[in-house]
């Protein structure tokens, strides 16, 4: 019986591509072709700031996934986004032509992508579109709306208020979403209730073999940290867009009025100025393994950003049996902490400064947690589950 064929188009795909959507994107499409014969749509870019061609343009294949890559038209004018995103997000007077210019340049500019999709729609029985963001998922949601499932990985952020992407939210046959609060907050916005839905979200995996004093002996930070010492951490891009400005005024805060010796360990790319302070480190960007064996060594993780759709971080952390304290402003991250009780929210300092001593402090309190936490994850993040979500959704259209 031959195998249904399934599209996927996403901005950036590969081995070196490894966070947020374009991970999820792998993932499902890796998933899926154990069931069907899946075929990715994507760019030849790595950088999602520049969309630069790195990987050559042509068919090839990643984890038994066969995968297209077309040429970007032109790389990202930064200079030129930047003021026209100020323009847009400041001035409610702009146009609506103003926003498809702005589409445009958020790029990636795949024109032979969406040239290919119009003429081959007709081999494909599904095609999934991630992430509603970017100008591949714009442009190419509008060829094959009848057959076409939306991921959107949507959160309250100032894009999806622009008015080009009401219509958007109204073409698929299917929108799967990542969480309760993101189809809350779409069918909220959108009033797209009508069109069918499922709440699929990603499968969480951790390694079989996690080491916490590996960790602690292979980052020996000198004089900063002494093995042994306890420290909170921070992993994902360090960025103002994530909170992470607020994180550390917080715990620099925090460090002056509790004279303990908890330290702020961060795991990511900097793209801001990171305070100079004896008990925050920065490590930069680090493997898989090192990261699962440093969430194992910290007493909890934190997760400051203000919009998230899904926060991987956060499941992974609760799969470890790890306690989270996200920023309260975020309803995801705030509902994945009532619904599982395995972790605390905060919306200003004095929140912050309670829930951290409660988590270093209260030791039954931690481990009724972290047991939450684990049921929660495998309950409703088991990559069974959701694979069982797409297939009965693809067979129905």
């Amino acid at each position: 019986m031959t195998k249904k064929k399934i599209g996927m188009v996403v901005q950036r795909y590969g081995l070196e591509v490894n966070g947020g959507s374009e991970l999820h994107a792998r993932q499902l499409a890796e998933l899926l072709s154990k069931t069907y014969d899946v075929e990715v749509l994507t760019t030849c870019a790595i950088d999602y700031i520049t969309w630069q061609n790195e990987y050559p343009a042509g068919l090839t294949e990643i984890n038994g996934v066969s995968v297209r890559r077309f040429p970007v038209k032109e790389p990202r004018k930064i200079e030129k986004f930047n003021q026209l995103s100020q323009k847009i997000f400041s001035d409610k007077n702009h146009s609506y032509f103003d926003e498809l210019e702005w589409m445009k340049q958020q790029g990636p500019l795949a024109l032979g992508l969406l040239n290919y999709l119009r003429k081959n729609k007709s081999k494909y029985d599904v095609i999934i579109f991630m992430t509603y963001l970017y100008f591949t998922t714009y442009f190419g949601l509008h060829i094959a709306p009848e057959k076409s499932i939306l991921v959107p990985t949507a959160h309250d952020e100032p894009p999806i208020y622009l008015s080009i992407y009401y219509s958007l939210f109204h073409l698929p046959r299917a929108i799967m979403y990542n969480t309760i609060e993101e189809r809350e907050f779409i069918h909220g916005k959108f009033k797209n209730d009508y069109i069918p839905s499922q709440i699929a979200g990603v499968g969480v995996e951790v390694p079989n073999k996690i080491n916490a004093e590996e960790f602690r002996n292979k980052y020996d930070i000198g004089t900063n940290m002494i093995i042994g010492d306890k420290f909170i951490l921070y992993i994902g891009r360090v960025d103002p867009s994530k909170g992470c400005d607020e994180l550390f005024n917080y715990f620099i805060k925090y460090k002056e009025r509790n004279k303990n010796d908890i330290k702020l360990v961060l795991m990511g790319k900097p793209v801001m100025q990171i305070p100079k302070h004896p008990d925050i480190i920065p490590l930069g960007f680090v493997s898989d393994q090192d990261k699962f064996n440093g969430i194992s060594a910290a007493e909890l993780v934190v997760m400051p950003s203000h919009f998230e759709s899904l926060s991987m971080v956060v499941l992974e952390s609760m799969k470890l049996g790890k306690p989270v304290l996200v920023n309260g402003q975020c309803k995801v991250l705030k509902g994945h902490c009532i619904r599982s009780n395995a972790g605390l929210y905060y919306t200003n300092f004095d929140e912050f400064e309670e829930c951290l001593n409660v988590i270093l402090s209260k030791k039954y309190v931690v481990k009724r947690m972290g047991i939450n936490g684990k049921k929660y994850v495998s309950k409703n993040y088991n990559w069974f589950i959701i694979e069982q979500k797409f297939i009965k959704i693809i067979d129905e259209i």
